[in-house]
């Protein structure tokens, strides 16, 4: 064998070794924020606050879709348990729909004997940056400096991370029940998750850049 096939050779190899023991490390990376995600969704921080947030998800026309309606039912149990006296509803306008994610959720808290006055909503946000910031936007118009947010397990890391960023004193507490429980509903979401996570990463970095 010539000298230089050797050397071509060993750099082959080398080259193979540290491409192995990146694709490792990025695997363990990976891995360390998908546990860290179910791990932030496995903790219940609910303590009293000034009100509870539910964070928007489908509805179907005047009822909450089986994903809202879990949020819904644990948001009423920490009001009736007295962690706060307010509920904020979130979520605006599906498309082509009559009615908001959070007025289908205050429809749902008035059948379920929970006051009116008791009941914040806004009809303006579509997605979970939207709903914290007019969450926030109510809690400031209404003197309201600490929440619960309740939200699936799996979206909780996130929640809490924008609540940080807004600079919203937020306990989380995750739906105890929810429709993604099986593998096959969970890696999805939890890839989805996984996604937001580097997104959200990469727009913080960017900005000290």
């Amino acid at each position: 064998m010539s000298v230089a096939r050797a050397r071509r050779r060993r750099h082959r190899g080398s080259f193979l070794r540290a491409l192995t023991w990146l694709l490792l490390l990025l695997v363990l990376w990976l891995a360390g924020v998908a546990g860290w995600i179910v791990w932030v969704g496995e903790r219940n921080e609910a303590r009293p606050a000034d009100a509870i947030v539910v964070l928007g998800a489908a509805a179907y026309d005047a009822k909450p879709s089986p994903v809202l309606e879990e949020r819904l039912n644990h948001a009423l149990d920490l009001y009736r348990d007295g962690y706060a006296k307010t509920l904020i509803f979130t979520g605006g306008y599906g498309t082509g729909a009559r009615f908001s994610e959070s007025q289908v959720a205050r429809r749902y808290a008035l059948r379920h004997d929970v006051p009116e006055d008791a009941i914040l909503i806004e009809t303006r946000s579509r997605n979970t940056r939207d709903n914290l910031i007019e969450a926030r936007r109510l809690m400031a118009a209404h003197g309201l400096h600490s929440v619960i947010v309740v939200s699936d397990p799996l979206h909780m890391a996130r929640a809490m991370r924008l609540c940080e960023q807004l600079g919203i004193r937020a306990y989380g507490s995750s739906t105890p029940s929810s429709r993604f429980r099986s593998f096959q509903t969970r890696w999805p979401f939890l890839v989805q998750e996984v996604y937001f996570f580097h997104r959200d990463l990469y727009d913080r970095l960017a900005e000290h850049l």
